[in-house]
């Protein structure tokens, strides 16, 4: 994969959601980050963040040593956006590239629980997109899927934490196993995506930026997006 003689400064981008969340880090320890209410302007607010964050730090983009980018699922055009710079930039400045799943970011700040860990957003149409992590080892125990919340509160068996978008139609469906993550804990910053992407490119998992692919849960339908 493309790597340099001399690794710098990784640049983490999530615009999985209107938070959007920039990063830099080295190593995976986070030197700054900026997250903020983009709504749908990605298009127009991502890269003029990126470029104050670098000036910020005197970090040129040509000091870039790899680049972590969410990949959904969530809103489509910010992800299009998000995904499309990050292959960009690792393209033209021949680094690695790491995709991360948006719901195992919002998870992964609460791996030190010690049982299940769902993560949720709204996915529109009465719809939650959700998947199941675990800890020690940090691992994926069911794969991002689309549930009503019915169905979602119906497997929470055991001791559960929820954390990410949780509204009060999918809690008032979850029975006493079930441990909600306030807001603030649940919102998601770029600091994660730094490192457990940093944790994934030692392990090898770069992609090659024309492999690199969003995650959606269902086809984009045609007009304006909200969420997939």
């Amino acid at each position: 994969m493309f790597w340099r003689e001399h690794c710098v400064t990784e640049l983490s981008i999530d615009t999985a959601s209107e938070m959007a969340s920039v990063a830099l880090s080295r190593e995976g320890n986070l030197l700054a980050e900026v997250t903020w209410r983009c709504r749908r302007n990605h298009t127009v607010e991502l890269l003029p963040t990126i470029d104050r964050c670098l000036a910020h730090m005197n970090v040129a983009k040509s000091d870039l040593s790899a680049i972590f980018v969410c990949i959904g699922p969530g809103m489509y055009t910010g992800l299009r956006v998000g995904v499309t710079i990050a292959k960009g930039l690792a393209q033209a400045l021949r680094i690695p590239l790491v995709g991360v799943p948006r719901l195992e970011l919002d998870a992964y700040p609460h791996a030190a629980f010690d049982d299940d860990i769902i993560a949720v957003h709204n996915a529109a149409r009465g719809e939650l997109a959700w998947a199941k992590y675990r800890g020690a080892p940090w691992r994926e125990v069911t794969v991002p899927r689309l549930s009503k919340p019915a169905e979602l509160a119906a497997t929470v068996t055991n001791r559960t934490l929820i954390v990410g978008e949780v509204d009060e139609r999918l809690t008032s469906q979850l029975g006493k196993n079930a441990v909600v993550a306030s807001p603030a804990a649940s919102l998601r910053h770029a600091a994660a995506l730094a490192e457990l992407g940093y944790a994934r490119l030692l392990s090898g998992e770069a992609t090659e930026p024309a492999l690199l692919k969003p995650i959606y849960l269902r086809p984009p339908a045609i007009g304006p997006q909200k969420l997939d």
